[in-house]
């Protein structure tokens, strides 16, 4: 899919990446911002499509979904890039990395979904698209999903959920079950990470139209913290379903926030609380 095309001041022909509100124009051979995007040939593509930095089998509880197959797990793979500039990043060293500064080893779409297939034998359901964005090479994701479906297994997505809904509109018909950051209810916060609040929350409510959803909160001390957004957000999430499960998550110093202190066991619990008023399904996490 390519985006746009607009000239430089040389007359060079560039293209606007469709993937996000970021809207990055780029010249040929350049890279922007989620660094896993590139103008080649006057076209946007994929430039991580199947190079993999991770690959695991995990608990499907781990992704974080609580409430869709509970007690299988999920062949989990990641590759590289990301829209966002979280400074608490816990894959910082893959989601903030580009080619040539992480290690990935390569699987085509038919690889992957055959390497899945066979891990049915350990309990795997399908396979879950995270550790990094997913979004910033949804191509790869949209192949492997149709090969996943194909086998009778599913996929899941764990996203920032900052992208055009066009973007998501092609994935939602191989996309069994989402688990969504929301990483906070207020647009000042969202733009210290580099996002729109609203973006993401209108891509939570189309997504929440036709598939599993499941979101987590990193809850991160002095940022977004008190009951008062908790409720706001807890509120808005019920506005859409009361039963859409919530995981309000501690914060562990990491990447740019290491000299910042762990979140307080007991504020995680009164968010909890607090979010619990509105919605049936309320999970706490790394705790």
């Amino acid at each position: 899919m390519a985006g746009d095309h607009t000239r430089g001041i040389l007359g060079q022909a560039r293209a606007v990446c469709p993937v996000c509100p970021h809207q990055c124009s780029l010249a040929e051979g350049q890279y922007w911002r989620c660094r896993a995007r590139v103008n080649r040939g006057g076209k946007i593509v994929c430039a991580n499509y199947g190079k993999l930095t991770a690959l695991a089998l995990d608990p499907i509880e781990k992704k974080p979904l609580r409430r869709f197959f509970p007690g299988n797990r999920i062949l989990s793979v990641g590759s590289f890039g990301c829209n966002l500039s979280c400074p608490f990043c816990q894959n910082h060293e893959i989601a903030m990395g580009e080619q040539g500064q992480v290690p990935y080893g390569e699987r085509s779409p038919e690889e992957l979904a055959s390497l899945a297939c066979r891990c049915r034998a350990y309990g795997n359901l399908g396979v879950a698209y995270t550790y990094n964005e997913p979004l910033v090479g949804y191509e790869y994701v949209r192949d492997t999903a149709r090969l996943v479906h194909g086998y009778g297994m599913k996929n899941v997505l764990v996203t920032n959920g900052f992208a055009n809904l066009s973007i998501l509109e092609e994935l939602l018909p191989v996309i069994d079950a989402m688990n969504i950051d929301l990483k906070g209810f207020t647009d000042a916060y969202y733009l210290t990470l580099g996002a729109e609040l609203e973006t993401v929350k209108q891509f939570i409510q189309r997504a929440a139209l036709d598939c599993h959803v499941e979101l987590t909160t990193l809850i991160v001390p002095g940022e977004n913290d008190t009951e008062e957004e908790m409720e706001r957000e807890a509120q808005w999430i019920a506005s859409i379903s009361p039963r859409i499960p919530l995981h309000v998550t501690r914060f562990f110093p990491r990447y740019c926030m290491r000299e910042k202190n762990a979140t307080n066991i007991e504020v995680i619990k009164r968010l909890s609380k607090a979010a619990s008023r509105y919605l049936a399904h309320v999970y706490t996490g790394n705790c």
